[in-house]
C-alpha cells in the first residue's frame, strides 16, 4: 500500500538546504510532489478496482491531498519563512471548506482552502500563503482558496449562503486550532442559531436551479453524477441541511437525530458509495473532472464495474438501470429529510400548501371517502400508521384520492408506502377494487401524469404491475432516447393527456381533433402505458408487449373488445411512424397495405394519437412539424380509403385546400402567376410538405425565375432542431442527389433528413438538413454556404465531387458515434410500390453514408425516384425507391444481389467491429424500429 505521508516526509528531509528562495524550492519540490501525487492517484485507482469501495477512494485521495498540502506548508515554513516565536498576530489556521472539507474527493477535484487569520493579514502570512498557492498552481491543481480573518468569514458568511455552505464543512488541517475553534464556535452561536429556515429554503432554491440547469429530470440517458437530480450533489445538500438544522458533525448522527431510521441510513450511505465509485472512475478514465456520464464512457465505466450482458439487457443498460435506481433512492431521501423539516418547522410549507390548508381543508375534508385518510395541511395524509396493513386497498387508495381532488400526498403517506411494498402481493393486484382505481388514475382528465410518476417513484406501481417494474430505471444503450423506458412511458401519458385536454393544438392540430370522435378512450390510455413495457427483452419488444396487454387487460377489467384493441395498438405502436417517415405516401400501393394492417377507423385514430404521443415524448427537438405533415397526409390517404371514399377526388380537395392556404399567404402573387406555379408540383409535394416550408419554397422558385437562373441554393439554421436546411433547385438528372449528398460529405456534415421532389417540367427541388457542427449561427451558415457553393461548382461543370470527397481526409466519426455498434441490414422489396424496386437500408449513421449510398447506385446505373431519409440518434434508416435507367422496377435476380453486395461493402467496417466484438449474429438480425 502507498504511504505518502512516509514518501513526502523522505522529501522534506532530503530537500536541498540552500533552497531558501521561493523559485528554487518550487524548483526542487515540484516534481517530486508530481511524482507522489501520481503514484497515490494510481494506488487509489487500483485499490478501487480491487475493492470497488467509492467512498474508501474517495477519502483515500482527500488524505493524499492532505499530505501534500501539509508537506508544502511545512516546506515553506522550514525553508523559506521559519517563525520560531509568532507574534499573535502572526498566527494561521489552514482549513479545508466546501468539498475538500468532508474530507472526500475525486481525482479531478477542486482544492478548497481558507488561510484562516486572527484579524488581519500581515507580512508573514502574506508570504506564506502566496509561496503555497505557487506550489499548488505549479502542481497545476486546481485550487480555490480565500485569506481572511474570522471576522471577514463572519461577515462573508452572512451576506452569502455558498460560503457559510462552505464553511459548515469547515475542516481544519493545521496551523493554530485556538483560531479554528474560534471560528467554528462563533458560526455557530452568530450565525447558525434561529436561521435554519432561512438556511433550508435558501439550499432547496438553490438545488432546483441546480437541477434545472444539469437536466430536470433525474432519468435524462446522459446524467450528470455530481450536479444532476439524484446526484452526489443532492446528498451534499442532505447532510447540508441536516447538519445545519440538527447541529450534527457526522452523517452517522442523523440516526440519532431522528432524521433517518437505520434502514433509511444505510440506503443513504450504499447511494453515497455508489454514486463516488462512478465519479472516480469517470475522472480516472478520462483524466479530467469530467461529471457527465456520456454515452463514451457508460461502457467504460460498466465494465471497471463488471456489469455483463443479462436477461436480454447489455452490461452498460445494466449499470445505467442500477445508477438510475440509485437516483431514485437519493429522490427518497430528499422527500424523507423534507417531511422531517415540515414536521420540526425548519422548512417552510409551501405558499400554495399553506393557502390550501386555510380553505381547502374547510370545504373538502368532508369530501375525502376514506376513513383512512384526511387532509394535512392541505395534502393526503393517512390517519394511522396501519393504513396500509388493514387495507392494502389503501397503497392504490392513496394516490386514487390525491389525483380525485387534485391534492399533493404527503411525505409521510408516501414514505410509509414505500416502506410497505410488501403489501403489494398477487392478492391486492387481483383485487378488483384497486384495479378499478388504477384504471381511474391512469385515465383520470386532470394530471395523471404527475401521480403515476409519484406511484412509480414510491415503488408502488412497479410492485402493482410486475412487467413494468421490470423497465424501472432501464435505459437504452442509444442517442435517440433522452430518458429511461418507465419515464417515457409516463410522459407519454402526459402528453396524450394534454392532447385530450385541448393545450396542445398548435403543435398537434390533427389529433387533438381526433381524440374527441374516439370510442375506446381506456383502450387508449392502457395502451400509451404499456407500448414500450417489454422492452430490454431478448424477443421483439412490440410483439412481447402485446402479449403482456392480453394478461394485464383483463385483471384491470377491460372487455375482451379492449384488450384485443389494446394488444393490437400496442404490437402495431411503430407502424405509423415508420410508414410515414420511410414510405412513398404517393404510392397507392403504400397506402393500400398501411390500410390493410389497420382495417378500421376507429384503430386508424388510435393509432395516429399513440404515434403522436408516442414520438413527441421521445425527447426534445425530437417531434417536427415535418413529421406531423407526414403522419396527417397517411392519416388522410387512409382514412379516404377505410371510409370507401374516392382517394383521388379526396386527395385533389386535400391538395386544393392546402393551394389556397398558401395563395393567402402570397397577396402580390397575380393569379396566373400561382396557377402556373401550383401546377408545376405534384399531388405529393402538397400533401408531404408543411405548409412553411411551401412558403420559402414559393419565394425561392421565383427569385430563382425571375433571375433568368435554372440552378439555385439556399441555406437557412433551424436551431430548433439542431439542424442547417440545405435547398437546391435545379434541372433533375440521375446523378444530383450523388452531388448534393457528395458535397455534404466533404464539408463533414452528416445528413439526417432529406425532402426530395421533382416538378413537372424536370425540376428537382431537394431539401437537405444536416446536423450542425457550430453552436453559433453565423459559423453555422458560413458552413452552410461553403456546401452550396460546392453544389453549385459541380453543376456548372466547374469541379467533380468525387474528386473534393476523394481530396478530403476520411471524416472520422464522432467520439459518440464511435462508441455504438449497429447491425447493418437492408431490404429489397418489389411488392411494396406499384412502380419502383424499394430498398430499404439500416446501419450505423456517420458523415457521407448517404454520398456512399447515392454513389453506389449511380454506379449500378438506377435511378432514384424517391428517398426517405430518418435518423434515430446513432441510426440511419434509408429507403430509396429506384428504378433502372428505363424507368423499370429491378427484378433480375443477378442485378438485385449486386444491389445488396454494393451497399453492404459500405458497411464492412460496422460488421468487422461486430465481429471483432463477439456480437457476428446481430449482423442478419433485425434491427429494432424507434418511433
Amino acid at each position: 500500500m502507498f504511504d505518502a505521508a512516509a514518501a513526502l516526509d523522505r522529501i522534506l528531509t532530503d530537500l536541498d538546504r540552500e533552497a531558501r528562495e521561493p523559485t528554487k524550492l518550487r524548483a526542487a519540490l515540484v516534481p517530486q510532489l508530481k511524482a507522489v501525487i501520481a503514484e497515490g492517484h494510481a494506488a487509489a485507482e487500483a485499490q478501487l478496482l480491487k475493492d470497488r469501495d467509492g467512498m474508501a477512494c474517495a477519502q483515500a485521495l482527500s488524505r493524499l491531498t492532505d499530505a501534500v498540502v501539509r508537506a508544502i506548508y511545512d516546506a515553506v515554513c522550514w525553508r523559506l519563512y521559519p517563525n520560531d516565536n509568532p507574534t499573535t498576530g502572526e498566527q494561521l489556521a489552514i482549513v479545508a471548506t466546501g468539498g475538500y472539507g468532508r474530507g472526500t474527493m475525486a481525482p479531478g477535484s477542486d482544492i478548497d482552502l481558507l488561510f484562516l487569520l486572527p484579524y488581519k493579514q500581515t507580512a508573514w502570512s502574506e508570504s506564506v500563503v502566496e509561496a503555497m498557492l505557487y506550489v499548488l498552481w505549479d502542481l497545476k491543481l486546481k485550487v480555490g482558496h480565500a485569506t481572511r480573518s474570522v471576522e471577514e468569514c463572519l461577515r462573508e458568511a452572512r451576506a452569502d449562503f455558498t460560503i457559510r455552505t462552505a464553511l459548515l464543512e469547515a475542516r481544519f488541517l493545521f496551523g493554530s486550532r485556538i483560531l479554528f475553534e474560534e471560528l467554528i464556535t462563533r458560526f455557530d452561536s452568530e450565525l447558525v442559531v434561529g436561521s435554519a429556515a432561512e438556511f433550508v429554503e435558501a439550499k432547496l432554491r438553490e438545488r432546483d436551479g441546480r437541477v434545472s440547469k444539469a437536466g430536470s429530470s433525474r432519468y435524462l440517458v446522459e446524467p450528470n453524477v455530481k450536479d444532476g437530480k439524484g446526484g452526489l450533489r443532492d446528498l451534499n445538500t442532505l447532510f447540508w441541511i441536516a447538519k445545519y438544522t440538527y447541529r450534527v458533525r457526522d452523517q452517522a448522527e442523523l440516526v440519532h437525530a431522528g432524521l433517518f431510521t437505520p434502514d433509511e441510513y444505510r440506503l443513504f450511505e450504499r447511494c453515497e458509495e455508489f454514486l463516488w465509485r462512478v465519479r472516480c472512475h469517470m475522472h480516472f478514465l478520462t483524466g479530467r473532472p469530467e461529471e457527465r456520464l456520456s454515452f463514451g464512457l457508460q461502457p467504460r465505466v460498466a465494465e471497471r464495474l463488471n456489469y455483463g450482458p443479462r436477461g436480454g439487457l447489455s452490461g452498460v443498460e445494466r449499470f445505467m438501470k442500477a445508477y438510475f435506481l440509485i437516483a431514485k433512492d437519493v429522490g427518497d431521501l430528499t422527500a424523507i429529510v423534507c417531511a422531517e423539516l415540515e414536521a420540526r418547522h425548519a422548512k417552510r410549507t409551501p405558499v400554495l400548501d399553506r393557502w390550501i390548508g386555510r380553505f381547502r381543508d374547510r370545504f373538502r375534508a368532508t369530501a375525502m371517502e376514506a376513513e383512512d385518510f384526511w387532509i394535512d395541511h392541505g395534502r393526503v395524509n393517512l390517519r394511522a400508521e396501519d393504513a396500509f396493513e388493514r387495507d392494502p386497498v389503501n397503497l392504490i387508495r392513496l394516490f386514487w384520492l390525491a389525483e380525485r381532488h387534485n391534492l399533493p400526498i404527503h411525505p409521510d403517506a408516501r414514505r410509509l408506502a414505500t416502506r410497505s411494498l410488501r403489501l403489494i402481493t398477487p392478492t391486492l393486484r387481483a383485487d378488483e377494487e384497486a384495479n378499478r382505481l388504477f384504471v381511474e388514475i391512469l385515465t383520470s382528465k386532470n394530471a395523471p401524469e404527475s401521480v403515476l410518476r409519484q406511484m412509480n417513484e414510491a415503488g408502488v406501481l412497479g410492485r402493482f404491475i410486475p412487467d413494468f417494474g421490470r423497465i424501472v430505471a432501464m435505459m437504452q444503450f442509444n442517442m435517440y432516447h433522452h430518458f429511461t423506458v418507465d419515464e417515457h412511458l409516463l410522459r407519454s401519458v402526459g402528453v396524450l393527456a394534454a392532447i385530450e385536454a385541448g393545450r396542445v393544438q398548435e403543435a398537434h392540430p390533427l389529433v387533438s381533433r381526433v381524440i374527441h370522435t374516439i370510442n375506446n378512450r381506456t383502450a387508449l390510455y392502457v395502451a400509451i402505458l404499456l407500448h414500450d413495457i417489454a422492452k430490454g427483452r431478448p424477443e421483439d419488444h412490440s410483439v412481447a408487449g402485446a402479449a403482456i396487454a392480453q394478461r394485464l387487460c383483463p385483471r384491470l377489467g377491460l372487455s375482451q373488445a379492449e384488450t384485443e384493441t389494446v394488444a393490437w395498438l400496442v404490437e402495431h405502436h411503430l407502424l405509423m411512424s415508420m410508414t410515414a417517415q420511410s414510405r412513398d405516401l404517393s404510392d397507392p400501393k403504400t397506402i393500400e397495405r398501411f390500410a390493410g394492417v389497420v382495417q378500421t377507423l376507429e384503430r386508424l385514430k388510435l393509432l395516429t394519437i399513440l404515434t403522436v404521443a408516442d414520438i413527441a415524448a421521445v425527447g426534445p427537438g425530437v417531434w417536427t412539424a415535418w413529421k406531423g405533415t407526414l403522419l396527417r397526409t397517411l392519416y388522410d390517404e387512409t382514412e379516404v380509403r377505410l371510409s370507401g371514399g374516392h382517394s383521388e377526388i379526396a386527395r385533389t380537395d386535400r391538395v386544393r385546400m392546402i393551394q389556397i392556404a398558401l395563395r393567402e399567404k402570397l397577396p402580390d402573387w397575380s393569379a396566373e402567376e400561382f396557377d402556373a406555379y401550383a401546377a408545376r408540383h405534384n399531388q405529393a409535394y402538397w400533401l408531404k410538405v408543411e405548409g412553411v416550408r411551401q412558403f420559402k419554397d414559393a419565394n425561392f422558385i421565383r427569385g430563382v425565375v425571375e433571375s433568368g437562373r435554372t440552378s439555385a441554393t439556399d441555406v437557412e439554421t433551424d436551431p430548433v432542431r439542431g439542424v442547417t436546411e440545405i435547398t437546391v433547385y435545379s434541372p433533375d438528372h440521375p446523378r444530383l442527389l450523388a452531388i448534393i449528398t457528395g458535397a455534404c460529405a466533404a464539408a463533414g456534415g452528416n445528413i439526417v433528413d432529406a425532402q426530395i421532389f421533382t416538378t413537372s417540367d424536370g425540376f428537382a427541388l431537394d431539401s437537405i438538413y444536416v446536423s450542425r457542427a457550430f453552436e453559433r449561427d453565423e459559423d453555422e451558415l458560413r458552413r452552410g454556404q461553403r456546401i452550396t457553393a460546392a453544389i453549385e461548382r459541380a453543376l456548372k461543370g466547374e469541379i467533380r465531387i468525387a474528386d473534393l470527397v476523394a481530396d478530403k481526409h476520411p471524416p472520422v466519426a464522432s467520439a459518440r458515434a464511435k462508441t455504438f455498434l449497429v447491425p447493418p441490414d437492408m431490404a429489397i422489396d418489389n411488392a411494396l410500390s406499384s412502380r419502383e424496386t424499394v430498398v430499404e437500408v439500416t446501419g450505423l449513421d456517420r458523415p457521407g453514408l448517404l454520398y456512399e449510398l447515392t454513389t453506389a447506385f449511380s454506379r449500378l446505373s438506377l435511378n432514384i425516384t424517391s428517398a426517405h431519409i430518418a435518423t434515430f440518434g446513432e441510426r440511419a434508416v434509408d429507403v430509396f425507391y429506384i428504378t433502372d435507367l428505363i424507368g423499370t422496377r429491378v427484378t433480375q435476380p443477378d442485378r438485385l444481389a449486386a444491389i445488396r453486395a454494393a451497399v453492404m461493402e459500405i458497411f464492412a467496417g460496422d460488421v468487422a467491429a461486430l465481429k471483432a466484438e463477439g456480437l457476428e449474429a446481430l449482423v442478419a438480425a433485425p434491427p429494432p424500429r424507434e418511433a
